[in-house]
């Protein structure tokens, strides 16, 4: 079934080519659905430091805990930054660029293969 894509330029064109891969492939919709989801906890994260929550509440014990395996690997890498009660958590805010810059590689890496319709 033909489908109809636009063009670089603009142009409405219909392709029947079974080998033009969208950029809202499966998979690219898996991957950016789950970086969505752990940047949106690390953002949470990010604003609990910065507001300084007590790590004793239940949630924010909580988010704190999952987090912290995502956060782990940036721990360290760039000082957090005292803002009066709250802490300004750079690695965390590392972390939600490099898990996008990772999201983006996976994606182009699964549309590389074939050209790509974008529709």
């Amino acid at each position: 079934m033909p489908r109809e894509i636009i063009t670089d330029d603009g142009d409405r064109v219909l392709v029947d080519d079974p080998s033009y891969v969208s950029y809202y492939s499966p998979i690219a919709r898996v991957v950016w659905t789950i970086l969505g989801i752990i940047n949106a906890l690390l953002a949470i994260r990010f604003i609990l430091r910065l507001f300084g929550a007590n790590p004793g509440a239940g949630f924010v014990n909580f988010m704190y805990s999952i987090t912290a395996p995502l956060v782990a690997w940036f721990t360290g890498s760039i000082r957090a930054t005292s803002v009066g009660t709250g802490i300004i958590e750079w690695s965390t805010l590392l972390a939600i660029a490099v898990y996008w810059i990772i999201a983006w590689i996976i994606t182009r890496l699964v549309t590389m293969s074939r050209p790509v319709a974008r529709y």
